[in-house]
């Protein structure tokens, strides 16, 4: 079979296109440049040049062909653009989950797929099985085997289609035994270490970075108290367990100001240049109409932890047929809010409007804008992105 592989410059994806290559496929290279802007990069970060020649060299030793692709036009326009959007909604999103379904699974397999390859491989620890007897054939995807590298939640938003064309050759193995694999090989990238920050971006100076578009607006810290949740009624139904606190100016008092409530998301700590607290200040909800930052001192303040959340109905993403739930019906699953996140018990419920989750333990930092995918077993059945 001739394989396309997103050759990013890191160990993972080298050896994927390593396993490929011993399995007696034709491998092409292929590597991505997404973003050229500095602006709000740490240190003005231009780490896909090194990228890029690290990715060659891993070609070369692989006998493989390689070739440069630039989607910075449609990464700007499905993923940047799409960011400041959410931000100034007051939203968090999530742009790697974002990148791989607008991006690598889409633009990117197009491009490849016209260059005459039957599927496209990449380094996602992560695991794609057809399903036995479907007619049409059809795809389940699966967790990656290592607990601590599983990708799976990134690729949340993936359809049928998409996992149609897509392999992940190291889905069932370790991070260890990659890095083991890579030295074996004496691939370049066999000691190097895994990038962060947003895909493609790098790590960021959110504030400024955001800057590019949302311009600065001073207004109001408000400190929220604990007393302030005491006697209100929780609710028996999905919708009251699920719904927001709400917040009004008057709630707490004034202890600081910020410069612009768009910039920040629930449960973030750092930033908000308030000290001289015996525990530290965490931001439990913006209002971006008012400009106003609602702050809570403590880890385990109340306003950071909720029972439940909402994903309207038009964002709720089912990635293998035959498992959507019908309207009017309940379900147990694991569900995640976050990459890494330990799976969460939770029921949830399908309503006309919208899927309502409800968690058997209260969950920290229910931020709207983010994923929640649902799991059953090691199956990652769909997700959607979480309204409030």
């Amino acid at each position: 079979m001739k394989i396309a592989v997103g050759l990013s410059g890191g160990v993972d994806s080298s050896v994927a296109a390593l396993l490929l290559k011993q399995q007696g496929h034709e491998v092409v290279a292929l590597f991505m440049q997404n973003w050229h802007d500095t602006t709000g990069t740490l240190h003005g970060d231009c780490g896909w040049k090194d990228d890029k020649t690290i990715a060659e060299l891993v070609a070369k030793k692989l006998n493989i062909p390689f070739h440069f692709i630039d989607l910075s036009h449609e990464y700007r326009q499905r993923v940047v653009d799409y960011m400041f959007a959410e931000y100034e909604r007051g939203r968090t999103p999530n742009p790697d989950v974002l990148c791989n379904r607008e991006i690598k699974f889409d633009v990117f397999l197009k491009t490849a797929l016209n260059l005459g390859v039957e599927a496209v491989a990449t380094g996602h620890y992560a695991r794609i099985a057809p399903v036995t007897g479907s007619a049409p054939p059809a795809y389940a995807l699966l967790a990656g085997i290592d607990p601590n590298k599983d990708q799976s939640y990134f690729l949340c938003q993936l359809s049928q289609a998409q996992l149609e064309k897509s392999l992940f050759p190291i889905g069932h193995l370790l991070k260890p035994e990659v890095r083991q694999l890579a030295a074996e090989a004496d691939l370049p990238t066999a000691g190097k270490k895994d990038s962060q920050g947003i895909c493609f971006v790098g790590k960021i100076d959110l504030p400024v970075f955001l800057q590019q578009k949302l311009a600065a607006r001073t207004g109001a810290i408000i400190e929220i108290t604990p007393d302030f949740y005491e006697n209100k009624p929780a609710g028996n139904s999905p919708e009251e367990l699920c719904a927001p606190y709400s917040y009004y100016p008057h709630a707490g008092k004034k202890i600081g100001e910020h410069n612009g409530a768009h910039y920040y998301t629930i449960g973030q700590r750092k930033g908000l240049g308030i000290g001289g607290r015996m525990e530290s200040l965490f931001v439990l909800a913006t209002d971006v109409e008012k400009n106003i930052l609602y702050a809570g001192e403590g880890k385990d303040h109340p306003g950071l932890l909720r029972k439940g959340l909402r994903i309207a109905a038009a964002d709720v993403h089912w990635i293998r047929p035959g498992t959507e739930m019908a309207v009017g019906t309940s379900r147990r699953y694991l569900v995640r809010i976050r990459y890494r996140q330990p799976l969460q018990a939770a029921t949830l419920y399908r309503y006309p409007g919208a899927m309502y989750i409800v968690f058997d333990e209260r969950q920290r930092g229910i931020t709207p804008g983010q994923f929640a995918a649902w799991y059953d077993g090691e199956e990652l059945l769909g997700s959607g992105a979480i309204e409030n």
